[in-house]
């Protein structure tokens, strides 16, 4: 099992921020904003997961996971408070979130679901979550330095996403749940996720007035699809997902492991589980 640590970040979550406060650039800081957008909502439906996993598990195999489990809790808890606070600050820039209220209608057709589609919803969004974090530690120079609070916040969730990026997973494969239903839900949250991150993308910039703005796209386009874009460099771990034999843990968490060591000034630890 996974020991997860339940960490404080240090930072102020309800000063004000810069309006492009994402390397200056209006395309990647309507992205990220986006992302935030979506978090709380998804967080609880995580938590809520992994929740109804462990209790779907016999009682001899609860033991098992629980430890992980309230590590996970905590840690996902922790990030949805500060993202709650930071879409606070989105709100007063005039944004509007449309997707997290969109998700939670999507999650009232789940209630009463077995646990192990639950799970498998989770764990595929945490694969995308995972290998997000991944890129983003390797290239954090992408966050600028207009807000060294906000790219803080972003590295501090990515090393934590890619610490139990395993636990819904596990969860699954402890219940019996199938590959083919693994790879089902994966390819349904592919395509939700997809269009969701577009369409409270294309809102954010026109809120903005930089939807048509030339530079926009151009940095849209090398952001994406650039030499180390995020979908250029990402597509192989996502395809990877898809393996009958995948595991998380195949993949690399060393980015994680070194920021967390690195930036102990960042965080205060209030608890551990494992």
């Amino acid at each position: 099992m996974t020991e997860l640590v339940v960490r404080r970040l240090l930072v102020d979550m309800q000063a004000p921020m810069p309006r492009h406060w994402c390397a200056g650039d209006a395309f990647r800081t309507a992205l990220f904003n986006a992302l935030s957008m979506s978090f709380p909502v998804g967080e609880q439906f995580f938590i809520d997961s992994v929740r109804a996993g462990l209790e779907a598990l016999p009682d001899d195999q609860q033991a098992r996971f629980r430890g992980e489990v309230q590590g996970f809790v905590g840690q996902e808890a922790t990030h949805r408070r500060l993202h709650g606070l930071y879409n606070e600050q989105l709100e007063a820039h005039g944004l509007v979130n449309a997707w997290g209220p969109r998700s939670m209608e999507r999650q009232k057709l789940l209630r009463g679901q077995d646990a192990r589609h639950l799970l498998a919803i989770t764990a595929a969004f945490e694969h995308f979550t995972a290998i997000l974090a991944d890129w983003l530690l390797r290239h954090p120079d992408v966050l600028g330095s207009q807000d060294p609070r906000l790219a803080t916040l972003w590295l501090w969730h990515s090393a934590e996403e890619s610490e139990h990026k395993s636990t819904a997973f596990d969860l699954y494969q402890a219940l019996g749940g199938n590959h083919e239903w693994r790879i089902t839900w994966f390819r349904r949250i592919t395509a939700t996720f997809l269009i969701d991150v577009t369409r409270q993308t294309l809102d954010n910039l026109r809120r903005d007035r930089s939807l048509w703005t030339w530079r926009t796209w151009r940095s849209g386009a090398s952001f994406l699809f650039g030499r180390r874009g995020l979908v250029r460099m990402t597509y192989r771990p996502w395809r990877d997902y898809l393996r009958v034999d995948f595991h998380p843990r195949q993949q690399d968490s060393s980015q994680s492991e070194r920021w967390l060591a690195e930036h102990r000034d960042r965080f205060a630890v209030v608890g551990s589980a494992g």
